[in-house]
């Protein structure tokens, strides 16, 4: 049956978010991961339907026009084109980021989409898919940062990177991935994991536990399977360890294990 256009609200159902800072945070890990794959243009249009999808959080039913018009006020008349926005919203849902759904009026004629954002796919590193030879180290970088864009940037080495990332980390990554940009990602992904464990204050903790996670990360793209997103699947061992030392927690506390994982599962829901 197909779905009739009304008010944003009465499609709160659709949502995959308790509130918008769950949507916020989902958000993020799906940026850092893909947001090398969209032009500067389809970038914006994707922020600004992101914002639009804040009233209930992760769905939108703008029409494009509207979402359009808002950009180029926004950006003093340079906006994006209306093929430029179709071309993000193809890619973001080929991702997985997005799912489109067709609304119609009372009389049948087709209305503005319904646009639904998903949860980043974090409880599990992503499927590996045989690789047909192995790579070597110095070019694993190229496996998370292709230029799909044709758009050159200039690549700052790790002594660019941010204060905010231990030096630790830092002097890891480095031999592997020496850019800034894709140190800092790492990052930023580990913070997110430490957030949605409440151990945003366990610098140290956390910084151990991404060391381990990133180094079997180069144990697995090193071996005979490729991986097809490293920050994905570095963010999924991390969140791993971390749901591990969780319940080992509770088992010294003497927690019953198999009720605390119900109770975590649930939470996480959000």
């Amino acid at each position: 049956m197909n779905l009739k256009s009304g008010n944003v609200e009465q499609f709160e159902s659709f949502s995959q978010f308790r509130n918008l800072q769950a949507f916020n945070t989902h958000i993020e890990m799906w940026l850092a991961v893909h947001k090398d794959k969209l032009t500067k243009g389809e970038l914006v249009g994707l922020k600004r339907l992101i914002r639009f999808a804040a009233k209930v959080p992760g769905v939108c039913n703008a029409k494009i026009g509207t979402v359009l018009k808002a950009i180029h006020e926004e950006y003093g008349g340079n906006g994006i084109s209306r093929s430029t926005f179709k071309r993000m919203v193809a890619k973001v849902s080929a991702i997985g980021i997005l799912t489109v759904y067709e609304t119609e009026r009372k009389n049948g004629s087709q209305s503005s989409n319904l646009y639904v954002f998903n949860r980043f796919p974090s409880s599990e590193p992503p499927k590996e898919e045989k690789m047909n030879s192995l790579n070597k180290t110095t070019n694993l970088s190229k496996t998370i940062i292709k230029d799909k864009n044709k758009r050159k940037e200039t690549e700052l080495d790790h002594t660019y990177t941010s204060d905010r990332v231990p030096r630790a980390f830092v002097q890891l990554m480095k031999c592997f991935f020496p850019d800034a940009k894709i140190i800092e990602e790492f990052w930023r992904m580990t913070t997110i994991a430490a957030y949605q464990h409440n151990r945003e204050r366990e610098t140290d903790l956390i910084t151990t536990l991404a060391i381990h996670s990133f180094k079997q990360l180069i144990r697995k793209m090193k071996s005979a399977a490729r991986v097809a997103n490293p920050i994905a699947y570095f963010y999924g061992i991390l969140n791993k360890k971390l749901t591990e030392l969780y319940f080992e927690e509770l088992f010294e506390l003497g927690f019953s294990t198999k009720q605390e994982q119900l109770s975590f599962r649930r939470k996480h829901q959000d």
